[in-house]
C-alpha cells in the first residue's frame, strides 16, 4: 500500500511527551493537563483554554532513579513515568489530573504532587510554578450511585480546580463544545477502525496504533486537520493485491503506548485488527451521548463508567461481560485469535490475563497467546519467537478445521 502522507510526522511526534504540537499549544497560551488513565475523562481536559496529554515515557529503558523511590517490584510503566518526570520531561505540564485507579501510577502522581506539609518535604519534581495535582476517586461499580459519586468527584477534583487555578470556563456550554470536538475525533477513529474489518484492510494495526496515540498526546485542535486528511486518504487507498499477513488477531490487555510492539506482532505475520487495551481505541473512541434531561457532566460520568472494560471491576457479572466482550470483538473483526498482554507487575491485568487465557480457549475455542512484558519492548527476540509460534498454531488450527 502507498505510505500515508502524515505517518512519519505522526511517528516523530510520538518520540517526546513534550512534542512539537504540545509546545505550539503552550505558545498559544493554553494549559497542558496531564493524565494517565481512561477514568480521567480527556474531554474534561480539552475544555477551551487547555488541552489533554496522556502521559508516556518513550525511550525510557532504565528507570533506575525512579526504582529507588518506587521499588523494582512495581510496574515498569509507573517507574518510567516517574523517571521521565525526574529528568524534567514533564515540566511543560500545568496540572496532573490523577485517578485512584492503578496503584503504581498513583504512587508516581503522589511523588510529583506538592503536599505542602510540615512533616514531609516536597520533592518539587515538576518545575512549573503553576503546576498542581488533583486526585479523583473512581468507584468500583457502575450503578446509579457510582455514577453520582463519580460525577461529584469530577466536579470537585477536575472542573473546580481547573476553574480556580487556571481560570478555565467549565460551564455546560463549554462542556458541550468539548464533547462535540471529542466526538469528531471518535468518529474519525471509528471510521478508520471500520476499514480493519475488511478481508484485506487498507490500514495496518501499526498505522492505526500511531494515529490513536496521536489523538491522545497532542492538542486536538492542532491535529484535527491532519486526521481528517488521513481519513480521506484511507478512504481512497488501495490495498495490496495479496493480503500480506497470515492471520488476524485482537490485541487486548494492559497499558500499551508503544507502536513498535504492534509492529513486532505484524512482522511475525499476525495483523492486529482490533485494539482492546489501555490507550487503545475500542472503548476510548466511542462518542459521548448526552441524553435528554441529562447535564453534560452527568453524561460524561455515565459514559466513562459504562464504556470501561477495566479489570478493576471485580463483580462476577462484570468479569463474564469482559470475556464476552473479547469474544464479540473476535467475531466483529473476523479475527483468528487473541493476544492478551500484561505489563510485568501489573496487578489488575496479571489476574485478567491468566483468566482470559484459560476461559477464552476452554469455553469459546479461541486461540490465545498470553504475554507478560516490560513497558519498553526490550525482549523483542523472545517475543518474536512466541508470536511466530502462535501464528503457526493458528494456521494449523485453520487447516484442521478446513478453513
Amino acid at each position: 500500500m502507498k505510505d500515508l502522507k502524515h505517518l512519519i510526522y505522526f511517528e516523530n511526534l510520538l518520540q517526546d511527551a513534550n512534542n512539537e504540537l504540545v509546545k505550539k499549544g503552550k505558545e498559544d497560551g493554553k494549559f497542558a493537563i496531564g493524565y494517565t488513565c481512561y477514568f480521567m475523562p480527556e474531554v474534561l481536559l480539552d475544555l477551551p483554554g487547555c488541552f489533554s496529554v496522556r502521559l508516556r515515557a518513550p525511550g525510557c529503558t532504565s528507570p533506575d532513579i525512579a526504582t529507588y523511590y518506587m521499588s523494582g517490584r512495581v510496574c515498569h510503566y509507573g517507574r518510567s513515568l516517574f523517571e521521565r518526570a525526574l529528568e524534567g520531561g514533564y515540566n511543560f505540564l500545568d496540572a496532573q489530573m490523577a485517578t485512584e485507579t492503578c496503584t503504581v501510577t498513583c504512587r508516581f502522581q503522589e511523588h510529583i504532587k506538592q503536599k505542602k506539609l510540615e512533616c514531609v518535604s516536597d520533592m518539587d519534581v515538576i518545575k512549573n510554578d503553576k503546576f498542581f495535582c488533583e486526585f479523583t476517586d473512581v468507584p468500583f461499580k457502575k450503578d446509579a450511585n457510582a455514577v453520582d459519586h463519580y460525577m461529584k468527584q469530577l466536579q470537585a477534583h477536575v472542573l473546580d480546580p481547573l476553574k480556580e487555578n487556571l481560570g478555565i470556563d467549565t460551564s455546560d456550554e463549554a462542556l458541550m463544545k468539548a464533547i462535540e470536538e471529542h466526538n469528531e475525533i471518535c468518529a474519525i477513529m471509528q471510521e478508520l477502525g471500520e476499514f480493519r474489518k475488511a478481508e484485506n484492510p487498507v490500514i495496518t494495526g501499526y498505522e492505526y496504533h500511531v494515529i490513536q496515540l496521536i489523538t491522545l498526546v497532542c492538542p486536538k485542535y492542532l491535529i484535527i486537520d491532519k486526521l481528517r486528511e488521513t481519513l480521506e486518504e484511507v478512504r481512497s487507498r488501495k490495498p495490496d493485491k495479496k493480503w500480506p499477513f497470515r492471520c488476524r488477531v485482537v490485541l487486548a490487555g494492559s497499558e500499551n503506548d508503544d507502536p513498535e510492539f504492534t509492529k513486532l506482532i505484524e512482522s511475525c505475520g499476525a495483523e492486529v485488527v482490533c485494539d482492546r487495551y489501555c490507550y487503545g481505541a475500542e472503548e476510548s473512541r466511542v462518542p459521548i451521548e448526552v441524553m435528554e434531561g441529562e447535564t453534560p457532566l452527568a453524561a460524561i460520568a455515565r459514559h466513562y463508567l459504562d464504556t470501561s472494560n477495566c479489570p478493576r471491576f471485580m463483580p462476577q457479572h462484570d468479569m463474564r461481560e469482559r470475556k464476552q466482550r473479547l469474544v464479540d470483538l473476535v467475531e466483529k473483526y473476523n479475527a483468528d485469535g487473541i493476544i492478551v498482554v500484561s505489563n510485568k507487575f501489573c496487578e489488575y491485568w496479571s489476574y485478567e490475563r491468566v483468566i482470559d487465557t484459560i476461559v477464552l480457549q476452554r469455553s469459546f475455542g479461541i486461540p490465545v497467546c498470553s504475554i507478560e512484558k516490560e513497558y519498553i519492548n526490550s525482549a523483542s527476540g523472545q517475543l518474536r519467537t512466541r508470536f511466530q509460534a502462535f501464528v503457526e498454531s493458528v494456521e494449523i488450527k485453520k487447516i484442521q478445521e478446513g478453513k
